[in-house]
């Protein structure tokens, strides 16, 4: 049998690249190498220190989802925002949008589970961009309290209206 490289009839190409780039695995593969077994157990163990340390910080703010017997979390944690969408229509992707005017990147959005937010602190984090994250959440639900109280009007509010770009914010008319 002879293969044809050229024949892309049969072809099914993820992200428009036909045969990916297997060069991306030599970073993992530098990375734990790097590392070597020891590293890489200190890296897990922070890793899982740091999603417990968010989820105990945010838990009396959002409810987290799926913690083990203990109480613990692994390296994830899960904040539920369904009950904050189904009362006050706001939803995973104003929060991730909010989040994007105190710096940060959204979390995972609805994966694994519709409207939540899967958090991952991975070991490089310190504990001052932990912290910096969860006041980030926890400012947030503070404005959708506001929402809740009717302080913010339901549409017209900071959550909705996000990101605030440099160019919007500067702005002479608002």
């Amino acid at each position: 049998s002879h293969i044809t490289f050229n024949d892309h009839s049969s072809m099914h190409a993820v992200s428009a690249a036909p045969y990916g780039s297997s060069s991306i695995l030599i970073i993992s593969w530098a990375y734990i190498a790097m590392l070597n077994c020891s590293g890489l157990q200190m890296a897990t163990k922070i890793a899982i220190l740091n999603a417990n340390y968010m989820a105990k910080r945010l838990k009396n703010h959002y409810p987290i989802l799926f913690k083990g017997e203990n109480g613990f979390n692994a390296h994830e944690f899960i904040i539920d925002l369904r009950t904050i969408k189904n009362k006050y229509n706001i939803n995973e992707e104003d929060i991730a949008k909010r989040l994007m005017d105190y710096g940060f990147h959204a979390p995972t959005m609805s994966w694994p589970v519709s409207g939540t937010m899967m958090i991952e602190p991975t070991e490089s984090e310190s504990k001052n961009e932990l912290d910096r994250f969860c006041e980030a959440l926890i400012s947030i639900k503070s404005e959708i309290l506001k929402v809740a109280n009717r302080e913010y009007d339901q549409i017209n509010n900071p959550l909705k209206n996000a990101p605030h770009t440099a160019s919007k914010v500067t702005s002479d008319e608002w």
